[in-house]
């Protein structure tokens, strides 16, 4: 077998198991990784993103609702994690994504540090609807991060690996904010009952 031959081999498995691996997540959150890697946080062209959206059973009107991207003008752009609301609270968030709370999840580290990114984790996870789940949200991080390393974009790069990086700080902090409220609710004793 040659070299060139061997390449396509080990691509073909590579994008069987990277599609595998993406059919876990949620529709916004396959959306945007398939845009991402066809146009990183740049400008991209409607049409295709909203065919792209249609195959992944989302729509871009509803992620541009949901600021997951903008789309303005025939164009349309995934939403930076710097570009992101400060005041986002993910439990009042109607419809949220594994990708929106990365992208949170990196805000709040590059802003704020560990412990305000493992109580946010901490809140995502506690969502009613399931929507957040920290293994997914892990595996999106290490993903993009190939993404970006293969495209060159070191400072995206950068970011996901420096989550990556911290995520067991950030998972330690969540699970003892856990522990520590259902620890108090299992000692809350009404004081006035003697």
């Amino acid at each position: 077998m040659s070299v060139r031959s061997a390449l396509a081999r080990i691509n073909e498995i590579l994008d069987r198991v990277l599609n595998e691996q993406e059919g876990e997540f949620d529709p916004t959150s396959r959306f945007a990784i398939a845009w991402y890697r066809l146009n990183g946080y740049g400008v991209g062209d409607f049409g295709d993103a909203n065919n792209l959206a249609n195959a992944r059973n989302t729509s871009v009107e509803a992620m541009d609702r949901d600021e997951i991207l903008i789309s303005r003008a025939g164009n349309v752009q995934l939403v930076k994690p710097a570009d992101l609301p400060r005041d986002y609270d993910v439990l009042k968030d109607a419809h949220t994504s594994n990708w929106e709370a990365l992208h949170h999840l990196i805000r709040v580290l590059g802003r704020d540090g560990i412990a305000p990114a493992g109580d946010f984790l901490q809140a995502a996870l506690t969502r009613p609807d399931g929507a957040v789940d920290a293994d997914l949200v892990k595996e999106l991080a290490h993903l993009l991060f190939r993404i970006a390393e293969g495209n060159g974009w070191t400072k995206d790069a950068l970011s996901f690996n420096n989550l990556v990086t911290s995520w067991p700080e950030i998972l330690e902090v969540a699970r003892s904010v856990k522990k520590l409220a259902a620890e108090q609710g299992a000692f809350d004793f009404d004081e006035g009952d003697e």
